[in-house]
C-alpha cells in the first residue's frame, strides 16, 4: 500500500491505477508516460520478466484506449546482464509496440553506459518510423555531440538537466552551469533538428524558453513534466501545448519516492500541499 504522499509521484503498485490515472490526465488534456519502476537488473531473469511486463502493459494500453506511451529504463531490461540482452528485450518491446502504435521512450540513467543506449535508439528509431526516443542531459560534458550526431535521427530526444550526481570528469557541477548549457543545446534542437523536441523540465525559465525558440524557428516540441510536480502548470501549458507526465508505477516506488524527495527538497512540499489540498 503506497501512502498517500508518496501517491502524489507514483500512480499505484498496478498497471489498472497507473492507466486510471492516464484517463484522468487525458481528461484534462495532458498524456501520460507510463514507466514500470525498477532498474539495474544484474541477471538476466528479472530483466527478462520486466521485459514481459512492458509486453502486458501495451497490450493494456492498447485495449483502454488512453493516449499513452512508455518509458523503458535499459538498465531494467539487461543493459547490465549484457548488450545483446539489452538489444534483444528492447527491440521486442518496440517491435510489439509498433505493432499497436505506441510510442517508446528509452532513458538514460546516468553517463555509464549511454552509447549502447543511444545505438538502439538510433538503429530502432530508422527501422521503426520515429517510433522511439531517448533522453539526454545537459549537465554531461558529451551531450553535445550526442546531440549533433542524433539531429536528423527521426525520432524523439527528452533533453533533461540531469538528476544523478556524476563525476567532474564527466559532467557539469554548477547549476547556472547547467543552466547555460540547457538554453544552448534546447536552441541547437529547436534550429537544427525537425521537430521531435521535448523539454524535460519543470523550470519557467527552460519552458518560456522553448516557447520563443518555437516561435522564431516554427520547430514542433512537446513539454514533459513528472507525476506530482507542479501539476497546475501542467494543465495549464496543456490548454496551447503539447503536454507529457511521466508517471511511474510499480511495488519498487519507496526509492524513486525517495530520489524525488532529495533530489528537490521543493517536492516534499508539492505532495504535501496536494493532500491538504490547498
Amino acid at each position: 500500500m503506497i501512502p498517500p504522499i508518496a501517491s502524489q509521484f507514483v500512480a499505484g503498485e498496478g498497471p489498472a491505477t497507473a492507466l486510471d490515472h492516464a484517463r484522468e490526465l487525458n481528461d484534462r488534456n495532458v498524456k501520460a508516460i507510463l514507466n514500470l519502476l525498477g532498474e539495474h537488473h544484474h541477471d538476466r531473469q528479472p530483466a527478462d520478466e520486466d521485459a514481459e511486463t512492458y509486453l502486458r502493459l501495451l497490450d493494456d494500453i492498447e485495449g483502454s484506449g488512453v493516449d499513452a506511451c512508455i518509458s523503458v529504463k535499459p538498465s531494467q531490461i539487461g543493459l547490465d546482464v549484457g548488450p545483446e540482452v539489452f538489444r534483444e528485450n528492447v527491440e521486442r518491446i518496440v517491435d510489439y509496440a509498433a505493432a499497436r502504435d505506441v510510442f517508446v521512450w528509452l532513458d538514460i540513467e546516468d553517463h555509464t553506459p549511454p552509447d549502447a543506449t543511444l545505438d538502439a535508439y538510433e538503429e530502432l528509431a530508422i527501422t521503426h518510423d520515429g517510433g522511439v526516443g531517448v533522453c539526454v542531459q545537459a549537465n554531461l560534458k558529451r551531450t553535445e555531440r550526442d546531440l549533433e550526431r542524433l539531429a536528423d535521427v527521426p525520432g524523439k530526444i527528452r533533453l533533461v538537466k540531469g538528476a544523478y550526481d556524476e563525476p567532474e570528469s564527466v559532467a557539469i557541477q554548477e547549476k547556472s552551469a547547467v543552466d547555460d548549457a540547457y538554453r544552448e543545446y534546447l536552441e541547437y534542437m529547436f534550429e537544427h533538428f525537425d521537430g521531435g523536441i521535448a523539454v524535460g523540465s519543470h523550470d519557467p525559465e527552460m519552458i518560456a524558453l522553448a516557447e520563443d525558440l518555437h516561435e522564431e524557428y516554427g520547430t514542433d516540441f512537446e513539454i514533459q513534466m513528472l507525476m506530482g510536480v507542479r501539476e497546475d502548470a501542467q494543465f495549464e501549458l496543456a490548454e496551447e501545448y503539447e503536454v507529457w507526465q511521466y508517471v511511474p508505477y510499480g511495488d519498487k516506488w519507496l526509492s524513486y519516492f525517495y530520489r524525488r524527495v532529495m533530489e528537490r527538497k521543493q517536492n516534499l512540499f508539492f505532495a504535501l500541499r496536494a493532500i491538504l489540498g490547498r
